[in-house]
């Protein structure tokens, strides 16, 4: 082969690592910290089903990543 896919492949596997990185944080900041179980997280229950609407969650998620991304460009210019 030319080599012409091989920069396709490694920002694919660069962004397979940040995904990971990102969900081991996110695992961890759930086990450590009350993440995940704010006041403004919705839980619906009926029975045996149960609806987790992590709210408050998503937005505090929203913000640190905006933040953290936001410094990398920062940075990377």
């Amino acid at each position: 082969m030319d080599g012409g896919l091989d920069p396709f492949a490694r920002m694919f596997i660069w962004i397979g690592a940040f995904f990971i990185l990102i969900g081991a944080f996110i695992w961890l900041l759930g086990r450590v910290s009350g993440f995940g179980h704010l006041p403004g997280d919705i839980v619906w229950r009926k029975g045996n089903l149960t609806v987790y609407v992590p709210l408050a969650s998503m937005i505090l998620l929203s913000l640190l990543l905006t933040l953290i991304l936001n410094l990398i460009s920062r940075f990377w210019k």
